[in-house]
């Protein structure tokens, strides 16, 4: 076990000081056990919500949520939750106790929490405090409810999606009841709050073992985006794939970077594809106009699950160009002109994790996106003109050539085309004759 740092120990002793027990507890228990260092720490004690507030009266603490037992403390930079032993009344809202009966007694704690690699306390002193297995299921890699799956399941219907982040971002096995019981109770998801699925979502995203989870429990993510359950054994019948479209976009979400853009992107980029399909007298399967209909699918999806317009733009245009073609230096001209360099990149990333999801054959597509990326680079840093405002004429320019209105713009554009397609360099000679040629001007 790490060294707790000064701050929890502070508080653990200031709570001892005045008669409490205090023990760390939770997810935090759980890092340190595994030898990861955690995200923030928990504290459970004996003492009421009044009596923290008496041993902490000389820091500053916000009222959390009081009423079931739980302040924040603020101490050198820390914020750390203390919360009262508690037993949780009814959950008549999937999601949270009605009412909560503070106790005297840890193991009670303990047994209203979700698995049992959770429920395990700690203290710097008398050791750990594990009546669930927690230690044991943790060193086997496995994820086990505390108690009754269908139980802690149905009062809290989030914890089904937290438990297949935990497989993801842990790697673990979920214990054969407690999955069984995940796929059971999957609609409990529909009473829980488009933000609190979209925080757990992107975590599940960003694990290591994404594509395996996304292959054995997608259809607990078709409960909040059931735009992806058409996507399910949708077989794609193309030389290209090797796989059914469900499950080519669970390996695209594993082989994209570890950014939440970009794994976001490629577990909606295929949406589309199940409306597109058409087949040819061969027998070979077709998705014409997958990228637009996807597009179109996630701009509706992305807003529903609270995500910010940042995110929305940035992910529907990556699946609106997923498809587009770089075949020529005149293209990649153009698209990174029309999308500026950073998401241009992000493009790169994408078409790279969606052909590592095909047939072995389209990594071969790989080194030439790579070819591409550096191609992209080379005009960046040569400073190459890319836009109209780098364009060696402006719209004065135009204006002086007797173009009035809408007219300037389609003729700036006009020139920067030409400059993208190598018909014309960016000088401002050139680009003045071509622009009064294009005016009719002798």
């Amino acid at each position: 076990m790490q060294t707790l740092p000064p701050q929890v120990l502070t508080a653990v002793h200031m709570l001892e000081e005045k008669g409490f027990h205090c023990h760390i507890v939770g997810g935090c228990v759980r890092d340190l056990l595994l030898g990861r260092r955690p995200s923030d720490y928990d504290l459970t004690t004996d003492a009421t919500p009044e009596q923290m507030q008496q041993v902490f009266a000389s820091c500053r603490t916000i009222e959390t949520g009081l009423a079931h037992g739980t302040l924040t403390i603020l101490l050198e930079g820390m914020s750390l939750e203390c919360t009262t032993y508690r037993v949780d009344g009814a959950y008549s809202d999937g999601r949270h106790p009605d009412s909560v009966r503070f106790t005297p007694t840890l193991e009670e704690d303990l047994a209203r929490r979700d698995f049992t690699v959770n429920a395990m306390a700690y203290h710097p002193r008398l050791g750990l405090t594990d009546p669930f297995g927690g230690r044991r299921d943790l060193e086997r890699g496995i994820l086990r409810c505390v108690g009754e799956p269908e139980r802690r399941f149905t009062e809290d219907g989030l914890r089904i999606l937290r438990c297949i982040r935990f497989a993801s971002v842990l790697g673990f096995a979920i214990e054969p009841e407690t999955a069984a019981a995940v796929h059971r109770l999957k609609h409990r998801l529909e009473r829980i709050s488009a933000e609190r699925i979209r925080a757990e979502l992107d975590k599940l995203l960003m694990g290591e073992h994404v594509t395996e989870v996304l292959c054995r429990y997608g259809d607990i993510l078709f409960v909040p985006i059931p735009e992806l359950a058409a996507c399910k054994d949708f077989a794609q019948h193309s030389p290209y794939h090797r796989y059914d479209v469900w499950t080519h976009t669970a390996h695209s979400v594993g082989e994209a970077p570890k950014d939440p853009l970009l794994r976001l992107t490629m577990l909606l980029h295929d949406v589309g594809k199940p409306e597109c399909f058409t087949m040819d007298g061969d027998g070979r399967g077709h998705f014409k106009g997958h990228a637009a209909r996807g597009a179109a699918l996630v701009a509706q999806i992305l807003p529903r699950l609270r995500y910010d317009r940042h995110t929305c733009t940035i992910v529907t245009e990556l699946i609106a160009r997923h498809a587009d073609k770089l075949r020529s230096r005149a293209a990649v001209r153009h698209v990174l002109s029309e999308l500026g360099p950073e998401q241009f990149f992000r493009l790169i990333d994408v078409m790279c994790a969606d052909n590592s999801a095909k047939q072995p054959f389209c990594l071969e597509e790989l080194p030439g996106l790579m070819e591409t990326a550096e191609y992209a680079r080379r005009l960046l840093d040569a400073g190459a003109c890319l836009t109209v405002r780098q364009l060696a004429v402006n719209g004065r320019d135009m204006a002086g050539l007797g173009a009035r209105g809408r007219q300037i713009g389609q003729l700036l554009h006009m020139l920067l085309d030409a400059v993208l397609e190598e018909r014309a360099d960016n000088d401002r000679e050139q680009l003045l004759a071509l622009a009064e040629e294009s005016l009719g001007q002798p």
